[in-house]
């Protein structure tokens, strides 16, 4: 298998992230890492593109009952509790065709057996809504590990692997996520770092929509040793229509030394649905049968073709605006520092809710031939900078708007204003003030004015496209 067929193969698991597929077994076991799921082998199927009779798990079956969870040092010697251990999560509520799938990105390298899973975030699927959840955990987010005792969350898939966990590490990891959050997993795929950057060269790069302008330490050159400091330097990112190759969106996902695991999580976020995008312009869909039957060690998932043929028709349904970025963030936890000296940080159960509530409130689609009913704003640019209507209309798709970027431009220098024709009711429009950040005074009504879209949205010099979607 060459590097570009290995790369499409990681770029189709990150496109079964963007649609719904069914659970093959109600009680299957668990894939321990390191073997592949049966039937791996090259499949003997016809590719069909129609989406079958989902039928998964019905997420409330995926969980154990609260009395059932491995007990406090099941699988390590007993020792001190650094802190209390909290009850089970109540288990969250979903439609019964819902399906959540965990990614991973880890630090593994080739020559090392130890890595910590760094990158967490759950796509939970929403069939019978057209829509998608992306939600972020950070990685030193100090919880219960079933069967251990409380330490960070990205340490949970190491542990389930080297004490034999039913399952492995992937199935302690998700049974973590399922104690701490109720939210049940139906598949993983886990990436190493090195295989995402494969991931991005093949597809030519992405075009990332840069809100905030982040400067951290870089590698002068990608093949400089990284011990050496002279070899580092100060880089910065500009807002704006970036493109990157996969050195590039690979350090701009993962660097923090000058900022925060949670700025990290937005601009993971970023890539991806950069990534996403570009996933959806290409037609790599035909070729599943051919890629899936040549895995390799750089992704490992328990999803099987059955499952990505039958989701795969899907992923194009579901639009950038009905794909939710929510964050386990900064005002859902508390800085906390262990008896051993860590720093990390201890969740509110209260505002974790709050976040997961929001996260998976959504319409349902009443008719799913139907097209759905979002409100489309209309945007134009009228600053100095080209890409400032890219980065508004990204971050009215990121607040669940649909949008349509104008060419007609009105007299340069205008500052930026809402224009609010009066076709719908005003929560909308003071939804988008707010999540434009938009002083109520930057809108204009204009009842009588003909438009085909309820809002225009015109963007001016003074418009600041930064913002951060990891605060509530």
């Amino acid at each position: 298998m060459t590097l570009r067929q290995r790369a499409q193969f990681i770029v189709l698991i990150l496109l079964t992230a963007c649609g719904p597929m069914p659970r093959a077994q109600v009680n299957a076991p668990r894939v321990p890492k390191g073997e592949l799921p049966p039937g791996l082998g090259t499949p003997d199927v016809q590719l069909t593109l129609v989406p079958g009779t989902l039928t998964p798990t019905p997420p409330a079956e995926l969980l154990p009952d609260p009395a059932n969870w491995a007990a406090p040092f099941t699988y390590i010697p007993r020792a001190a509790l650094p802190t209390a251990i909290p009850l089970p999560a109540r288990p969250q509520r979903f439609p019964a065709d819902v399906v959540n799938i965990l990614l991973i990105g880890s630090d593994r390298r080739p020559t090392s057996t130890s890595f910590r899973t760094d990158v967490l975030i759950i796509v939970s699927i929403h069939p019978s809504a057209r829509a998608a959840a992306m939600i972020s955990i950070p990685r030193d987010l100090y919880v219960y590990i079933p069967g251990f005792t409380m330490n960070r969350i990205n340490t949970a898939f190491t542990l389930g692997n080297s004490a034999n966990y039913p399952g492995g590490g992937a199935a302690l990891l998700s049974d973590t996520i399922g104690y701490n959050f109720g939210i049940p997993i139906h598949y993983h795929a886990r990436v190493e770092m090195d295989g995402f950057s494969e991931v991005i060269d093949t597809l030519g790069g992405v075009d990332v929509h840069v809100a905030c302008s982040y400067t951290d330490w870089r590698l002068k050159r990608p093949d400089l040793n990284p011990e050496d400091e002279d070899n580092w330097a100060l880089y910065t990112v500009p807002s704006g229509v970036v493109h990157m190759d996969g050195e590039f969106a690979l350090w701009y996902a993962r660097s923090r030394k000058r900022s925060s695991d949670f700025d990290r999580s937005r601009r993971q976020q970023e890539v991806l649905r950069a990534a996403y995008r570009r996933i959806l312009s290409l037609g790599l869909i035909p070729r599943l049968p051919e890629l899936y039957g040549e895995l390799s060690q750089t992704v490992s998932t328990d999803m099987s073709l059955s499952d990505m043929l039958r989701l795969a028709p899907l992923a194009g349904r579901i639009t950038p605006s009905r794909i939710r970025s929510s964050f386990i963030g900064r005002d859902a936890v508390t800085s906390w520092t262990t008896p051993t000296g860590g720093a990390v940080v201890l969740p509110k159960p209260e505002a974790v809710e709050v976040v997961l509530e929001n996260a998976f409130d959504f319409d349902q689609i009443a008719d799913p031939l139907q097209p759905e009913q979002i409100v489309t704003v209309e945007v134009i640019n009228v600053s100095a900078r080209q890409d400032y209507g890219t980065l508004a209309a990204a971050r009215l798709e990121h607040a669940g708007f649909e949008t349509h970027v104008a060419t007609e431009a009105e007299a340069p220098g205008t500052p930026t204003h809402l224009i609010d024709f009066g076709q719908i009711d005003g929560s909308a429009r003071d939804q988008l003030v707010q999540d434009l950040g938009l002083n109520p005074a930057a809108v204009v009504a204009q009842p009588e004015a003909p438009s085909i879209f309820p809002f225009r949205l015109v963007v001016g010099d003074d418009y600041n496209p930064c913002f951060d979607p990891t605060r509530n």
